[in-house]
């Protein structure tokens, strides 16, 4: 009987050593599991922050199927507002101004290459760094853009074009991530057709860009006063209505019997008056001076 007894005690000891052990198997499990949870996290932080990107990408996508073919944009500056509106037929000009314009991009660089009787330049990012000034002229967004030339836009009064490097460094014409001129006299910027991508036009604002273009300058082209690019934004009325009537001749092209509706009016372009001039930086400029046709050999 004793017999039995030892070992019943035996057996219930080594069930209950191996249920503490298997216990302990588990906790190791649940350890691993955790640690391999906090390895993760920073991975799950990077997932969240490459959602919040995507959705501001969709955001921007979401916008421009607001905007229509032509979309129209208001270029506010501390002299005036210039109102644009880009090209249907140069597409990837469109759409990355129209990106940039809309990511905030543009605001508060400056125009820092202005010729009077020829162009003004902005859309530098180095701008914003007067620490930077030297290299003023050479920034962008990191890429290029294929050359989209259309032969029937030329460099008329208040054309927008893309800025680009010069031909020896660039023979396919690729322009400016972002940098943009817009033309103050067609006559000194013929020889600018064919050459460089004009993706829009001037619909608004051509007393501004006389106004930019005749501040004084350094010798290097530089307004002494800076000339501030506050912000680019869409119009949303105007593209609102031209949105429309785009939906409406799509409409009309389906069924010809469908009335035609009067075209609205278009409102004019209300200026901002101009901020307050920016304290001039230590300069030891050549005073002003007009650029005949030496600048046919200056180019964007």
């Amino acid at each position: 009987m004793k017999r039995y007894l030892t070992l019943a005690v035996l057996v219930l000891l080594a069930a209950s050593c191996g249920c503490r052990h298997g216990k302990q198997d588990g906790d190791g499990a649940a350890a691993d599991s955790l640690a391999t949870e906090t390895a993760q996290k920073p991975e799950g932080k990077s997932r969240a922050a490459k959602t919040t990107a995507k959705a501001d990408t969709v955001s921007l996508t979401n916008y421009k199927n607001r905007l229509p073919q032509e979309p129209i944009f208001d270029i506010v500056t501390s002299m005036g507002t210039i109102r644009v509106k880009l090209y249907k037929d140069t597409p990837k000009h469109r759409d990355n101004f129209t990106k940039l314009a809309l990511s905030h991009f543009y605001d508060d660089v400056l125009f820092h290459r202005v010729i009077d009787g020829f162009i003004i330049q902005g859309g530098d990012p180095f701008t914003r760094d007067t620490s930077r000034v030297e290299e003023w002229g050479e920034g962008g967004p990191g890429y290029t853009i294929d050359a989209e030339i259309v032969p029937k836009h030329r460099h008329q009064r208040g054309a927008l074009a893309a800025a680009r490097r010069g031909n020896l460094a660039n023979p396919m014409k690729e322009s400016s991530g972002s940098q943009f001129y817009l033309v103050q006299d067609s006559t000194n910027c013929k020889h600018l057709n064919g050459e460089y991508t004009v993706f829009g036009e001037t619909i608004g604002g051509l007393n501004v860009i006389d106004r930019i273009a005749r501040v004084q300058t350094d010798r290097l082209d530089r307004p002494v006063r800076p000339v501030v690019i506050r912000r680019i934004r869409p119009n949303d009325q105007l593209n609102k209505r031209a949105l429309e009537e785009e939906r409406r001749a799509q409409e009309m092209a389906l069924n010809p019997f469908l009335e035609e509706s009067a075209p609205s009016k278009e409102p004019e372009i209300i200026e901002e008056e101009p901020a307050a001039e920016v304290q001039p930086q230590a300069d030891t400029a050549a005073p002003r001076r007009r650029v005949k046709h030496r600048i046919t050999t200056k180019k964007p």
